[in-house]
C-alpha cells in the first residue's frame, strides 16, 4: 500500500516525489511510475525558473547541485519591429533583479535540472517502477493502478504528472480545452562574442516574439515562434543559413554567433483540463495545463502545483485523515485551478495581440509596453508576479517546508 503514487519521472513528478519525502520522511510510501525514468535526455530546452521556483528547489536540495550551470536573468529588453526594419526602437526594459538583488529568474537547460532531480530521488530511496500507468479503479477507500507490466498497486492518491497526453488525465474522465496555433518553437544553444551579461531580450516579430536567453558563459538559447511549415524548413537549413536567419531578427548585439548542436523544434498549442483533479486522482504539470510559452510561465505553473498539492497533502496527513479525500483534492483545485485558467487566457490574448502585424493592433501594443515602461511602480509589480512570489503563495515557494 502506497500513500501517493505518481504517474511520470519527469520534473514535476520528481519535484513532487522529492518535496513529499522531505516533508514526511521514508515512512510515507511513494511510488514514482515512468517507464523512461533515467533515460538519458539531449534536448536543447530551456526554462526561466523563477525566484519562487528557485526557492522550492532550494528547499527540497536540488538548487546546489545546478546552482552553477544557472545563469540570472539581470535585465530584459523587450523591442518591436518587422523582420527587416533597420531601426529596433526598444519599448520596455526590466532590472530583473527582486528586492535585495536577488535575481527574478535563472536560465537552466531543462536535462540538467532532470539530471539533478533523478540522482537526488535516487539517493532519497524513492521507489520507482520503470513501467507506465495504464488503468485506474478508484473506491471510497483508495485507488488501485495497474501498470504496464500488469501490477497492481493500491494507494490513496494518484498524481497525474504524466505530461501533456496524460493517461492518468484520461483514466480520470476529464476532458481539455484545446488550440493549436499553427506554430512551432525553434529552440537552439548560440555561443557568442560579446557577453550578455545576464540580459535577456524579447524581440516581436508577426510570427511571435523571438526571445534570445542568457545562459552561463557567453551562450544564450533562443526561442524562435514560426509557422509550423516554416520552421520544418528553417531546421533544414545549414548551421551557416540557420545563424543568418537569427542575425536578420535579431541583429549584431551579441557580435558573431556559432551554433551549439542542431536546432530543435515544438509544437505550441493551449490544452487546459476542465479540472484538476478526479476521484482520489491530482493532475500537476503539463498534465494540467500547456501554455504558450511567451510569458514563460509553462513549467513555473508546474512547481507552483507542487507547492500547492504538498501543503494541501501536509495539513491532511498531520491530522491522521485520509490524503485522497475530496476536501483534500477541492483545496488543491481552489488552490491551482483559476490561477492557470487566468494565465492560459492571458498568454493565449497576448499570442493573438503580439504575432500580429496589423498597423492598428501594432500602435496599441507598443503604446500599452511604453505605458509600462514609464511606470516603475506597476513594473515592479509585475515583475513580483512573474517571480511567483506575490499573493497568496504556498509554502515551498516560500523557501518553507509546510
Amino acid at each position: 500500500m502506497q500513500d501517493v503514487i505518481i504517474a511520470g519521472g519527469g520534473i514535476a513528478g520528481l519535484s513532487l516525489a522529492i518535496a513529499l519525502r522531505r516533508s514526511f520522511g521514508a515512512e510515507f510510501k511513494i511510488l514514482v511510475a515512468d517507464p523512461e525514468f533515467g533515460a538519458r535526455r539531449s534536448s536543447r530546452r530551456t526554462s526561466a525558473l523563477t525566484a519562487g521556483s528557485r526557492h522550492l528547489l532550494e528547499t527540497i536540495g536540488v538548487w546546489n547541485g545546478l546552482a552553477d550551470r544557472a545563469q540570472p536573468i539581470l535585465a530584459m529588453t523587450i523591442t518591436d519591429s518587422r523582420r527587416n526594419d533597420a531601426v529596433r526602437p526598444r519599448f520596455l526594459a526590466f532590472d530583473e533583479r527582486l528586492e535585495g538583488g536577488e535575481p527574478s529568474a535563472h536560465m537552466v537547460f531543462n536535462r540538467d535540472l532532470l539530471a539533478e532531480l533523478d540522482q537526488l530521488s535516487q539517493d532519497l530511496g524513492i521507489e520507482v517502477a520503470r513501467e507506465s500507468v495504464v488503468r485506474l479503479k478508484p473506491t471510497p477507500q483508495n485507488i488501485s493502478a495497474r501498470l504496464s507490466d500488469g501490477t497492481n498497486h493500491v494507494a490513496s492518491l494518484v498524481v497525474g504528472a504524466d505530461g501533456l497526453n496524460s493517461r492518468v488525465r484520461q483514466e480520470a474522465g476529464i476532458a481539455t480545452v484545446d488550440h493549436e496555433y499553427g506554430r512551432s518553437a525553434i529552440v537552439a544553444t548560440l555561443s557568442h562574442a560579446i557577453d550578455h551579461e545576464g540580459r535577456a531580450f524579447q524581440h516581436f516579430l508577426p510570427a511571435g516574439p523571438f526571445a534570445m536567453l542568457p545562459l552561463v558563459g557567453r551562450r544564450s538559447s533562443i526561442v524562435w515562434p514560426e509557422r509550423t511549415d516554416d520552421a520544418a524548413a528553417i531546421l533544414a537549413l545549414s548551421d551557416e543559413e540557420f545563424i543568418a536567419e537569427v542575425e536578420r531578427r535579431f541583429g549584431y548585439e551579441l557580435g558573431a554567433f556559432s551554433l551549439e548542436g542542431r536546432p530543435e523544434a515544438f509544437p505550441l498549442r493551449l490544452r487546459l483540463s476542465r479540472r484538476f483533479i478526479g476521484p482520489r486522482v491530482a493532475l500537476v504539470g503539463d498534465a494540467a495545463r500547456v501554455m504558450h510559452p511567451l510569458a514563460g510561465q509553462g513549467l513555473n505553473f508546474g512547481f507552483r502545483d507542487i507547492g500547492a498539492l504538498v501543503d494541501s497533502i501536509v495539513k491532511q496527513a498531520r491530522l491522521g485523515l485520509d490524503i485522497g479525500q475530496p476536501d483534500v483534492l477541492e483545496d488543491y483545485q481552489r488552490a491551482r485551478f483559476f490561477d492557470s485558467v487566468a494565465m492560459a487566457t492571458a498568454t493565449d490574448g497576448l499570442h493573438a495581440l503580439f504575432a500580429n502585424d496589423l498597423a492598428p493592433l501594432r500602435l496599441l501594443r507598443d503604446l500599452g509596453l511604453g505605458i509600462v515602461d514609464r511606470s516603475p511602480r506597476l513594473k515592479r509589480s509585475l515583475a513580483k508576479e512573474a517571480a511567483g512570489i506575490r499573493g497568496s503563495v504556498p509554502s515551498l515557494l516560500r523557501g518553507l517546508l509546510p
